[in-house]
């Protein structure tokens, strides 16, 4: 089965369970330029996702696929345009959620170390998993090559600006001792 750009969420009961069930979305225009919108990058020059999703067990599913695109940002320094290449494997498990740790209400708990198995629904919406893939995948802080940021120091007229090394707490602790070991050496 093809997923179409109109046909991105597969219903689960609609899924076959003896053999995959495959797809390939590749957005139009417009698509891309809204995704491009929604991650904050210039443009989405070309995308591709393409995979199967198979049965694992009685009611889990597992979709594999490979992410392609191009995308362009700003670059964080310059804000000029940087191009950056994605080609990555995307796996998603879906298994209902009896099967899922659930935590206790109002506990505080560690985020998982498993990132790949989500909670089975009603529809498996390939559009999400592609988005959320590329949105991983993309650099948070494009920088084109060879540009290197420098130290930029802010403060109003006539302060003095703060450095790295005021910051640091026993540096003064250090000149204060300095100072009171020579105070004490005068004596």
């Amino acid at each position: 089965m093809t997923a179409s750009a109109p046909e991105t969420a597969l219903r689960v009961a609609s899924l076959r369970n003896t053999q995959p069930t495959r797809f390939r979305l590749e957005p139009d225009a417009d698509a891309r330029a809204a995704l491009a919108e929604t991650l904050d990058a210039q443009s989405v020059k070309k995308l591709r996702f393409e995979g199967e999703i198979v049965p694992k067990g009685r009611a889990g599913w597992e979709l594999q696929a490979q992410l392609g695109a191009t995308v362009v940002q700003s670059c964080i320094v310059t804000l000029e345009p940087v191009t950056t290449r994605i080609d990555t494997t995307v796996t998603r498990r879906f298994v209902p959620a009896d099967r899922l740790d659930q935590p206790e209400a109002g506990s505080e708990i560690e985020m998982p170390e498993d990132d790949e198995t989500e909670e089975l629904g009603d529809v498996i919406d390939l559009s999400a998993v592609m988005t959320e893939a590329l949105s991983l995948a993309l650099p948070d802080f494009p920088r084109k090559d060879g540009v290197e940021i420098a130290d930029a120091q802010f403060a109003e007229d006539g302060v003095t600006p703060m450095t790295d090394e005021d910051t640091k707490p026993f540096a003064g602790l250090a000149a204060l001792r300095e100072k009171m070991q020579d105070k004490d050496g005068d004596d």
